[in-house]
């Protein structure tokens, strides 16, 4: 269990204001200065002997990410763009931190763009976050009024200007080079690597895309060092965790807690534990709709980080534990995420715009039991032609549902055909009669 000393967001519920005079009382832009004037390189190897992995669903080192942004500035812009696009299905916690703890947010973009020699950031928002928008512009404008940002950043010679920038609601658009592109005013199409964004990215401009969280946490392992992040959690799995924990559980919640907690824990500890007790657990999606189901007898001992996960051929993703208890009907549920991800899908790959349809299509079929046992193969054979075989990962997030659904629970998708052939049998022989 974390302990309340090692906690980053200290006002993840908001029991106090969000405003910069609070978020100075609670520790945010203490020696701001200073943590910039250590440097590019010495940031940069702070973030990378911390363990930090991204916290937007990748999981891929930061402090490497932000190593691949050119050493030598040309005089042009270089830009630093946060992804606050939090449309993932069961996951809330950029949120949070958008209307509860801005200034966490606000010092750590200062701090990794010195990282970085990043002159501009954009943070794309949300465009349902209305409220959280305004919460961010107001605390921008409050950093601004302080001189905390924008020329002279803390009284330290670094220069960079932060822009609220409010999307349109598409969930491709969390996708990093499909925010670079609904940003430059086009369709939020995700775009062909290489080039990597730090080469060719916003404007054709290096650019680095990270997660709210991500971001947010920076300052407080600068402050405190790597080497206090690195010993929470586990080994590749090191800090703290954001968790949003939802569906059929007593007290649905966000909470901080350490990397690489049991699953069991998390859930018993933080959300008063699943309805109607641990035996009644049907099944988990551990990080967000993307991520392939588990079913309770290996939510029973798994922990929750990285490599634990991938282990059980599911993912951490965003942290967004859905819990389903015995009550669900796990086919139509999804089915639901297929027919979310059919919506979504911004239609430039062919295994995408054609595969996530015909996914749901057979997911609602396979609901009423309407196929034939053969079926359940194709269908698993159609989501690994979609897997891997896409830009951007929406085909990856589409496929890997369905696949933990076969995996764990291919005797109830039997069950419903079976009964369906029944069902139909006995209403031809009484016709018959």
């Amino acid at each position: 269990m974390l302990r309340d000393r090692d906690r980053i967001f200290t006002n993840l519920y908001g029991e106090q204001p969000w405003h910069l005079e609070a978020a100075r009382r609670r520790g945010d832009w203490d020696g701001t200065r200073d943590l910039i004037l250590l440097g590019r390189e010495r940031i940069v190897q702070e973030i990378k002997d911390s363990g930090l992995r991204g916290r937007g669903g990748a999981g891929f080192p930061t402090g490497l990410k932000w190593s691949f942004m050119p050493k030598q500035s040309d005089g042009g812009p270089v830009y630093l763009l946060v992804n606050a696009d939090e449309s993932e299905p069961g996951t809330c916690k950029d949120r949070e931190i958008l209307r509860n703890e801005p200034h966490k947010l606000i010092e750590g973009i200062v701090l990794a763009g010195a990282a970085m020699g990043a002159t501009h950031c954009y943070v794309y928002v949300r465009g349902e976050f209305v409220r959280e928008a305004q919460i961010l512009e107001a605390a921008v404008r409050e950093a601004y009024e302080a001189g905390l940002v924008g020329r002279n950043a803390c009284g330290s010679g670094y220069d960079i200007e932060i822009v609220v920038h409010r999307g349109a609601g598409a969930y491709i658009c969390g996708e990093e080079t499909g925010l670079i592109e609904s940003l430059e005013g086009k369709k939020g199409q995700p775009r062909l690597k290489p080039p990597f964004p730090a080469a060719v990215g916003l404007y054709g401009r290096p650019t680095t895309v990270n997660n709210v969280e991500t971001i947010a946490v920076v300052p407080t392992i600068l402050r405190r060092g790597a080497s206090w992040f690195a010993s929470l959690g586990r080994p590749r799995n090191t800090g703290t965790k954001i968790f949003c924990i939802s569906g059929h559980v007593n007290h649905p919640c966000t909470v901080e807690e350490e990397m690489g907690i049991p699953l069991r824990e998390l859930i018993e500890r933080h959300a008063g534990g699943v309805r109607g007790g641990w035996d009644n657990l049907l099944a988990v999606i551990p990080g967000g709709s993307s991520v392939p189901l588990i079913p309770k007898s290996v939510c029973d001992t798994v922990r929750m980080d990285f490599d634990s996960l991938v282990e059980v051929k599911s993912g951490l993703g965003t942290a967004g534990v859905i819990v389903m208890d015995r009550s669900t009907d796990i086919v139509r549920a999804i089915g639901r995420l297929s027919r979310f991800y059919m919506h979504e899908s911004c239609g430039q790959c062919t295994p995408c715009r054609e595969g996530t349809g015909w996914l749901w299509r057979m997911m609602e079929r396979l609901a009423l039991g309407d196929a034939e046992p053969e079926e359940i193969d194709l269908l698993y054979e159609v989501s690994k032609q979609i897997e891997g075989h896409t830009i951007c990962a929406l085909g990856d997030a589409a496929a890997w549902p369905v696949q933990g659904l076969i995996r764990h629970f291919r005797p109830e998708l039997e069950r419903r055909i079976e009964e369906r052939r029944r069902r139909v049998a006995t209403r031809a022989a009484e016709t018959v009669a």
